[in-house]
């Protein structure tokens, strides 16, 4: 990784900008430009660009431009795009800070805005943030002050369509605060609404998208809309940067309502009663991009704009991490000893991190194997320092053994619960003082749960407390197996997502199953973002007893193949491995000199969708090279014609870097088709390849 500066100062022009002001006020960077020239606001770049009438800073859209592909819309919005039931339509008081900036460990580089105003009592203050060459504008939402009125009234009945229409008033006195709204010409709108679905402890089903036209007044689930003009085969995407919609605050019975040409995101995670007047609080942020008509267009607009919410660093973000709770050990084997000897086996296999769960710590939480409580932990102050019977000598000769052997030590860590995280600065102080004394930054954040606005905020707290006195170089890896928490597009700033337990002690884990779940979830999230398990296949076989699916059907090598296009997590205690399972190390290491290469593209699934017997698989897209992971599941078919990401007649060669593949070269037919082949089923292939 290249030296990047700590704490980069933000190069800022304050301005103070009435209604009236005449004075223009502008601002570039690269291809970015924000610019407020009399009663207009503009943010633009390369790509896209959005006008609002200013009305003294509640901002009404009044023109989006697709750049790239030459088309604009004309807006007939005749409201802000914040609407607050109750409030006031126009701003007072209104000013702007147009801010460079430049790349660091926290941020990529890119341009905001902030515009601050007030509507009565209320204050309100938006940050809006263009990246260069990105087709799509985000938006930070903060509020302080009173409110006029109680906003939310739940919705009773969704099918109800006389509720409907008390959602859909003009917002003004409406029953649901819309923080975005677009309001386009044209009926010849297809949507794409798409729900997701984390607490994949109960969940193996996690993506839910929904096909629509648009028509009269309907409310859709989800954090993500697309909305497709066939007319000017052109089209724009929403996103609301949420928790997943059936846990998050407040929620009115959907994301969008929709109407012909009409598109509002409704539900700001945030009630009337939670804004306090001496200090801001933070809403659900969203995104509005736009694309060119086509599949594949739409998927790579969105994932523009997420491989910039968070730099990835190939000497802090990639990992293959080795966990040892996936063979249900719990603490009981925890000790010295044994994370020594995991050490070893893990260097074997290529691991770069190793990461010790449930029990290092002298407190008793409520999965250990002995008994434990969550409650009360600061009772005992010493809960979260190492358990002195099990390392008598603290975790510093695990640190620098692993050092020794290129690997980092990372450690499980659970808030305290209680009282909505009362506690949260003593949480972030155990974590702080575990890196200054080990040097550790990689935790597993574990059991967390906000069902309101206050434990959610006191969660951000902690984790911005981490990640500030870290310098950002800490990693934090959120569980999202169970509880009410951040699912895929919530605190993605601060590390990557620990997606699922899977156990064959129990029998739930089959491989298709989490390559299905990594291959849904890829076509809308960065599957870089996500850990991924690989289990030991050797372990309880007789729980698969005649089962065609069963993990012990596949060899090792395909079992971490599954996880490459993700951030690859062996979940299994490594001293219960067999010596045929060390081989693997050396497909390890393989894949480790192409792993970051390999994620700093835009990562998408292609083939079918995995059922155990599919020919399915990823494209990294990176101009004109890039990766495929391709997997024959078990089936008879040895060759197959997959759509990709090419254009049709573009000639393509291909190299193998793993797995069964043979060198060829191709040209690509209608839909970008390859024909890849595989000589047996149940294998794989990694190819690199460059459009000749």
């Amino acid at each position: 990784m290249k030296k990047q500066l700590l704490g980069a100062t933000l190069f800022s022009l304050i301005l103070t900008a009435p209604v009236s002001a005449v004075q223009p006020y502008r601002k570039a960077a690269g291809d970015c430009k924000i610019e407020l020239k009399q009663d207009t606001l503009t943010i633009e770049n390369s790509q896209i660009k959005r006008s609002w009438l200013w009305n003294n800073g509640n901002l009404i859209t009044c023109k989006l431009e697709d750049k790239r592909n030459g088309l604009a819309w004309q807006l007939r919005n005749n409201q802000p795009d914040l609407s607050l039931p109750g409030e006031e339509k126009e701003g007072s008081e209104a000013s702007i800070r147009i801010e460079e900036v430049p790349a660091s460990l926290q941020y990529t580089h890119h341009l905001r805005a902030t515009v601050e105003y007030k509507a009565g009592n209320l204050q309100v203050r938006k940050i809006l943030k263009i990246y260069p060459d990105c087709p799509a504008i985000a938006c930070e939402l903060y509020l302080k002050g009173q409110a006029s009125q109680k906003w939310i009234k739940a919705l009773d009945n969704p099918a109800d369509l006389q509720n409907i229409e008390k959602l859909t008033q003009n917002s003004q006195g409406g029953n649901v605060p819309v923080m975005e709204q677009l309001m386009l010409e044209g009926k010849h709108w297809q949507l794409e609404a798409v729900e997701f679905f984390d607490v994949t402890d109960r969940f193996n089903t996690l993506v839910r998208p929904v096909h629509a036209l648009s028509y009269r007044d309907c409310l859709y689930r989800g954090n993500l809309l697309f909305a497709e003009n066939t007319e000017k085969e052109a089209g724009f995407f929403m996103l609301k940067e949420a928790p997943t919609s059936n846990v998050q605050l407040y929620y009115p019975g959907g994301d969008y309502l929709v109407s012909e040409g009409t598109f509002r995101m409704v539900g700001l995670g945030v009630d009337s009663a939670d804004i306090k007047t001496d200090e801001w609080t933070k809403a659900y942020s969203y995104v509005t991009g736009t694309f060119r008509s086509g599949e594949k267009q739409k998927r790579m607009a969105l994932r523009n704009y997420q491989m910039r919410i968070r730099p990835f660093l190939e000497d802090r973000d990639e990992m293959v991490m080795l966990n040892t709770w996936g063979d249900r050990g719990q603490d009981t084997r925890v000790n010295e000893a044994f994370c020594l000897k995991e050490l070893e086996l893990a260097a074997k296999l290529g691991v770069t991190h190793f990461q010790i769960d449930d029990g290092w710590q002298a407190g008793r939480s409520a999965n250990s194997a002995y008994g434990g409580s969550f409650k009360n932990i600061w009772d005992n102050p010493d809960y979260w320092t190492p358990d002195p019977d099990r390392f008598p000598n603290g975790l510093a000769p695990i640190v620098k053994r692993g050092k020794e052997l290129g690997i980092e030590v990372c450690l499980w860590f659970n808030p305290s619960i209680q009282h909505d995280y009362a506690d949260w600065q003593k949480d972030a102080d155990a974590l702080i003082a575990l890196y200054e004394k080990y040097g550790i930054r990689t935790f597993k954040i574990d059991g967390t749960f906000f069902d309101n606005k206050l434990a959610e905020s006191r969660l951000r707290s902690l984790y911005n407390r981490v990640m500030e006195a870290t310098g950002w170089k800490a990693v934090l890896n959120l569980d999202a197996t169970a509880g009410r928490r951040g699912g895929y597009f919530f605190f993605n700033e601060y590390g990557n997502i620990f997606l699922e337990n899977r156990y064959t002690d129990w029998g739930n884990y089959y491989p298709y199953w989490s390559l299905r779940n990594l291959w849904m979830l890829s076509r809308y999230v960065a599957p870089q973002s996500l850990q991924i398990e690989f289990l030991n296949k050797w372990r309880n076989k007789e729980k698969y007893a005649g089962d065609k699916f069963a993990p012990s059907t596949y060899s090792f090598d395909y079992l971490f193949a599954i996880t490459m296009a993700a951030q690859p997590l062996a979940w299994f205690e490594a001293s219960n491995l067999p010596d045929e399972a060390f081989p693997t190390g050396g497909v390890i290491q393989k894949y480790k000199t192409v792993q970051h290469d390999f994620h700093t593209g835009y990562v998408f699934p292609v083939g079918d969708e995995p059922s155990g017997k599919s020919w399915c698989g990823f494209q990294s897209v990176k101009d004109r090279k890039g990766y495929f992971l391709l997997f024959r599941e078990s089936n008879e078919e040895e060759s197959f014609d997959m759509d990709t990401f090419f254009e049709p007649g573009e000639q393509v060669e291909f190299t193998p870097v793993l797995g069964a593949g043979k060198a060829f070269r191709s040209i690509a037919g209608k839909d970008g088709r390859i024909r890849f082949s595989l000589s047996e089923p149940n294998s794989y292939v990694l190819y690199s390849y460059r459009v000749l």
